[in-house]
């Protein structure tokens, strides 16, 4: 059997450069670590991680706690997120909890009995979560993505609320007055509250009153009768969305309900994920950085992990103009 010895002479190092190499790439220089990696391919050898895990107290695997990856903002995030662990030598646990508060407590304690060496993580609300209530009592390092940065842990995200007003008067510059705003269960995703915060400041800005939230019972899909009665209700022209899919829901239901977007009503989303250029009309949308915001969590994450301390950060947006908004037509 080919032991780390035999890996060692083959790549010309010392048993423990090439120890070190497989437990903290990161501490090897690049060309002896290659020099190590390829000799134990060549030599099929595969270190023994359990024995490495006794010895060291550490997994090397980083819990990852997601909303859902039918969502791209999120599978676009975790690929940020995997490429920069596996260049520091770590493997990522993915579980998501599908908008569940209580689920989020579950998965939490899950990933606490498999000895995660970190967490990065997003919540339904941080403000009011049973989950980060329990994870401040653990000696865990942890990051948050996309959550609000009012709480105890380091948070990486763009600004939110700030996002949407800025979408909402790029609305009132084309001449929109009747804008609405819809978002899935609200009580399921702080985000979508600071964004309706953005649209209601920035209608009362221009000396307007803004209307309810409209909330659909999924996150990305539009309930047709609903959104019918809105429009009837408030002869709208123009329709945020807490979303991408969800604006892309709201347009189909649309075309069906036979408005012309954006001629008769315009529609925002918010993400910036690729399909939205790919359909017709391409989506306006609030881009978010979305593999740059999981490559800074993780970033993030290891420098907590070494005990370097690391602040918050908040990212920057863009509003990508699309094809799905025009000027109001009374």
């Amino acid at each position: 059997m080919t032991d780390l010895l035999s890996v060692a002479r083959l790549a010309g190092v010392s048993r423990a450069t090439a120890a070190r190499a497989f437990s903290e790439p990161d501490k090897v220089r690049e060309a002896t670590r290659n020099k190590v990696f390829a000799a134990s391919e060549s030599l099929g050898f595969r270190p023994n991680y359990v024995a490495r895990q006794l010895r060291t107290q550490s997994t090397r695997i980083i819990g990852v706690m997601l909303p859902t990856l039918s969502n791209p903002v999120f599978s676009e995030q975790l690929q940020g997120m995997e490429h920069l662990a596996r260049e520091h030598g770590y493997a990522l646990m993915v579980a998501t909890t599908d908008y569940d508060t209580r689920r989020e407590s579950a998965v939490l304690e899950n990933l606490l009995r498999q000895r995660v060496d970190g967490l990065v993580l997003t919540v339904a609300d941080a403000r009011h979560s049973a989950c980060l209530a329990l994870l401040e009592q653990e000696p865990l390092p942890a990051v948050l993505v996309h959550n609000p940065s009012a709480t105890n842990f380091i948070t990486i995200s763009v600004d939110n609320q700030r996002a949407m007003q800025h979408a909402t008067q790029q609305l009132l510059t084309l001449g929109h007055i009747r804008i609405g705003m819809i978002a899935g269960p609200v009580q399921q995703s702080d985000r979508a509250q600071l964004r309706y915060q953005g649209y209601c400041g920035a209608m009362r800005d221009a000396g307007l009153m803004p209307l309810p939230l409209m909330e659909m019972a999924h996150h990305t899909r539009i309930d047709a009768g609903r959104l019918a009665a809105l429009l009837a209700e408030h002869a709208l022209t123009a329709l945020l969305c807490s979303n991408d899919l969800l604006a892309l829901s709201a347009i189909g239901s649309l075309q069906r309900l036979g408005y012309a977007v954006p001629e008769q009503i315009s529609v925002v989303g918010f993400d910036g994920i690729a399909l939205g250029e790919m359909v017709c009309p391409a989506l306006c949308s609030v881009v978010q950085p979305q593999r740059e915001l999981g490559a800074i969590a993780m970033e993030s994450l290891m420098n907590l992990i070494q005990g370097v301390e690391t602040p918050s950060r908040i990212l920057d947006f863009t509003l990508r103009r699309g094809e799905s908004i025009a000027p109001a037509r009374f």
